[in-house]
């Protein structure tokens, strides 16, 4: 299965009801939602036609998130918070929309990625899924912060591994999907300022020149899950229960486990 595959069963597993892209491109991927969306990329060449209510912004995902209200699409355009909002206004949590599924795949250098992952989080719930792609490159050149390559990854696979050492809240979850791989992450926390504060020091350790030092168990894929066994699982009916009832972080412990189980 590949990544455009996998998102599309994503979005009929999970069912979100707002959705985010960093990097369009062409829009094939974009073409899969049908939730109110945001959609960000500097140079985007839409060719696909696009079934959702969508803003999209020409800007760097960067300078997106440093707009005063960069979700305000996804309170004033046609989508459920709105409703929500006028019979219950907590379930905007001060009327800022929550992003409940979010695609990465911007820029393929590291910090990039990571900035992007930080952004997204501040905009998530602990229900909300998070997807990265281009995590699992199949060798050395595919990893390379300088492209050489026709499928190019570069080093955003360093991600998981900060993710991994540093927030061991979240469950970040390989998936071995085509070409290059995506991660899922569970359990977001938009309080968390660990990545925030350690920043300065990540980057420092992370980025370094070619070749970059790609471990085995990913190049090799060795803890990635299929595709179709992350998406048949019978924890999406209760996380999309939790989601949709806004039940306390306590929650994810229960669903924590029962995805582990599905990814050893």
């Amino acid at each position: 299965m590949d990544r455009h595959g996998f998102l599309r069963h994503m979005h009929r597993v999970y069912k979100p009801r707002t959705y985010l892209e960093i990097g369009v491109n062409d829009g094939r991927s974009l073409a899969l939602s049908r939730a109110p969306s945001v959609a960000v990329d500097p140079a985007f060449r839409v060719v696909t036609d696009i079934s959702c209510d969508v803003h999209l912004v020409k800007a760097t995902s960067d300078n997106f998130f440093a707009r005063k209200d960069p979700l305000i699409h996804l309170r004033n355009g046609r989508n459920p918070f709105r409703a929500l909002a006028r019979r219950d206004p907590a379930n905007l949590l001060g009327g800022e929309p929550k992003l409940e599924l979010s695609f990465i795949d911007g820029m393929h250098l590291f910090e990039y990625a990571l900035r992007d992952f930080m952004n997204v989080e501040r905009h998530s719930r602990w229900s909300s899924v998070i997807i990265l792609d281009d995590m699992l490159p199949r060798d050395v050149d595919e990893a390379a912060r300088d492209r050489h390559t026709t499928f190019w990854a570069g080093d955003v696979y360093k991600v998981a591994q900060v993710l991994r050492r540093h927030r061991p809240d979240l469950l970040v979850v390989d998936v071995d999907t085509a070409p290059t791989g995506v991660v899922a992450v569970f359990g977001a926390n938009s309080e968390s300022t660990v990545l925030k504060n350690a920043y300065d020091k990540i980057i420092e350790e992370y980025v370094v020149p070619d070749p970059q030092d790609v471990p085995q168990e990913v190049l090799g894929r060795k803890n990635a899950v299929r595709p179709e066994a992350l998406l048949g699982a019978g924890f999406w009916p209760g996380l999309v229960r939790a989601r949709n009832l806004r039940r306390s972080r306590s929650a994810f412990v229960p669903l924590r486990r029962q995805i582990e189980a599905i990814t050893g």
